[in-house]
């Protein structure tokens, strides 16, 4: 059955409000124009498009984001990368960490520079088109998920009193250590939903304990039934329940679960069920 349209007034999580955000970060994998038109027809009538402006030194794609802004909301996507590409960057560890947000714990040197790139610009349209007092918020699929975590923390350690209404991210790797986790949870307390689907490969990488989670898990199992929680014996069947399905399929369940089509598709059936 159709999802309702995006409502520009929500203030709070919502699972409508969460497949929309899922759409916006598909998006952000659009050329600007498609981008702009798509979310003109959900209503934006301001947007803008950022690429960053140089290759970075690291083995990242340039980093590409969007904001759209309407008369009651202000939406932040950061572009992700296809699994296949995020396998050396995901798994470095020969990088030090870098200073977090607000001076708060330590980053992946590669999200932290991979943010740097446009954040500036994204930091200063968020304030224009945001200025009407129009919610705010981010979003990003994959790395793009780490990027819309580590934005929103940046806006708001960097700038107290500035705090979204919202970041929603999928298949988002290990961003930070546990000190900005703990940071971010305190501030955004509420604000961050964090969308695993299953056996997603993403989200287990780079590897703990230098790198670790914020919070709060929206977990899919193995059905595409959504959780709020996950205990870890429970989520431990479920996973291996994942990985003996389809087992003839073409990619592993781990990248098949990362796909942001997977997600889309859970959130759908999560809708629809509520709605029967």
């Amino acid at each position: 059955m159709p999802v309702t349209p995006i409502d520009h007034s929500v203030t709070r999580y919502d699972l409508t409000h969460a497949y929309w955000l899922a759409r916006a970060a598909e998006l952000a994998y659009s050329d600007a124009d498609a981008a702009r038109d798509e979310t003109a027809a959900w209503g934006f009538d301001r947007f803008r498009h950022f690429v960053s402006p140089h290759a970075l030194p690291f083995p990242l794609e340039d980093t590409q984001a969007y904001v759209a802004g309407s008369d009651r909301m202000v939406v932040v996507a950061f572009r992700g990368t296809e699994p296949t590409q995020i396998k050396d960057w995901l798994s470095d560890t020969t990088t030090p960490p870098v200073p977090g947000p607000g001076g708060k714990g330590f980053v992946h040197y590669g999200f932290h520079q991979a943010l740097a790139s446009v954040y500036p610009e994204v930091r200063d349209t968020v304030a224009e088109f945001g200025a009407g007092g129009q919610s705010v918020w981010f979003t990003g699929h994959s790395l793009g998920g780490a990027l819309a975590m580590l934005a929103g923390t940046r806006l708001c350690l960097d700038r107290p009193g500035v705090v979204p209404h919202g970041i929603y991210t999928y298949g988002q790797p290990r961003t930070c250590d546990r000190l900005l986790a703990a940071a971010h949870n305190t501030a955004l307390k509420n604000r961050t939903y964090r969308f695993v689907n299953n056996n997603d490969i993403v989200p287990q990488v780079p590897p703990e304990p230098v790198f670790t989670h914020v919070d709060t898990i929206r977990y899919f199992d193995a059905d595409g039934e959504l959780h709020d929680r996950m205990p870890l014996l429970t989520g431990l069947r479920d996973r291996a329940k994942g990985l003996t399905a389809d087992l003839l399929a073409p990619t592993s369940d781990g990248i098949r679960d990362h796909f942001m089509g997977a997600y889309l598709k859970n959130l759908e059936k999560n809708l629809a069920k509520a709605s029967a």
